[in-house]
């Protein structure tokens, strides 16, 4: 459970018990702190009429009538780190997205100014459009070279299935490239996904397909995010095929985020199994902790607390949280080990 207390400095200051957030969670007798690598902010005029009208529903009521100004409230910087504060979680990192037909679009641009917000605790994933390759391709590798370079940037968010473009597509050998020579890992998408007019074949969902290119650039960092899940039918998915090419890849690094939410695992079984099979398979140690918020009022905490209960039911110690909870994403992405 997130622990919070009351501030005394501000108690004394102001005369009132105002209070703050205290940052970590409480694991096996120690308190660990938190990062979570998987935030999207954006605006909501970017964003498909049928994917608004998909987020609207999954608002509790009565938000969902009032969506706009509910998700506006929450896709900013103010409002992620209201939700990063309230679980407890002391650094996050915001997507940016290029997904026009699918889950709509977050600019370079928009995640540079809203980390700027709170450059110490907010990073940025950059992106870049893949839907005419075949004629925009310098440019968009220039535009995702120099936001690498700005403040903040750690990294590179795809989502092939969101973007149309099969995982074994042979065309991207240049972004491949890229994330080796900056040392910027790549955030991949993978699994099925519950949003309108996604791509849902194997070729774009199953990380398998994209095994021949981990095994080419050893030297590019690859997160297989949400762990090939099945969020149509709320299944495991592609689970053993993501920790079999971790187990086998040194370059690859596993993301449990949204899979183990209250509506695509009601019970909470999907996600110990999930938690077990890394343990199991000895990857503890390139585990990166992730939520997909904020999505809804309170979904970053109510995540923080599903995944520290499945990690509790399966067996892992402090040290073993520690790491997916906060080392591992300073490992992947090179920066300085969250503080508490």
């Amino acid at each position: 459970m997130v622990e919070r207390m009351i501030t005394p400095i501000l108690t004394l200051l102001l005369g009132c018990a105002e209070e703050a957030p205290v940052y970590g969670v409480s694991f096996g007798g120690e308190r660990l702190p938190v990062v979570d690598m998987h935030l999207h902010q954006g605006e909501w005029n970017l964003i498909p009429e049928s994917t608004r009208r998909f987020l609207a529903s999954r608002f509790p009521a009565p938000l969902g009538l009032i969506a706009e100004s509910t998700a506006e409230g929450s896709l900013n910087a103010e409002g992620v780190l209201e939700q990063l504060d309230e679980a407890g979680v002391i650094q996050g990192a915001l997507f940016a997205v290029y997904a026009p037909r699918t889950v709509g679009v977050a600019t370079n641009e928009y995640v540079a100014e809203q980390v700027l917000q709170d450059p110490e605790r907010l990073f940025g994933l950059g992106s870049l459009r893949l839907d005419d390759w075949n004629n925009d391709a310098e440019a968009q590798l220039a535009g995702l070279a120099a936001t690498l370079e700005k403040p903040g940037f750690i990294g590179i968010k795809l989502a092939h299935a969101h973007q149309h473009v099969r995982l074994d597509d042979p065309r991207f050998d240049a972004l491949w490239s890229l994330a080796a020579a900056t040392g910027k890992p790549v955030y991949l998408h993978t699994g099925s996904s519950p949003f309108p007019n996604t791509a849902q074949d194997a070729a774009y969902t199953d990380p398998a397909y994209f095994e021949p290119i981990i095994a080419a650039y050893p030297d590019a960092q690859f997160i297989l995010g949400h762990l090939g899940y099945d969020f149509i039918n709320k299944e495991v998915g592609a689970l053993d095929t993501c920790v079999e090419l971790a187990a086998r890849y040194e370059n690859v690094w596993l993301e449990p985020s949204a899979l183990g939410s209250a509506g695509s695992d009601p019970t909470g079984a999907n996600l110990l199994t999930a938690y077990s099979a890394m343990k199991g398979a000895g990857v503890i140690d390139r585990v990166v902790y992730g939520s997909d918020g904020p999505q809804s009022p309170g979904f970053v905490a109510e995540y923080l607390e599903r995944s520290v209960a499945a990690m509790e039911g399966a067996g892992y110690t402090a040290e073993e949280a520690r790491a997916v909870l906060s080392l591992n994403f300073a490992a992947v992405f090179g920066v300085e080990p969250a503080p508490l």
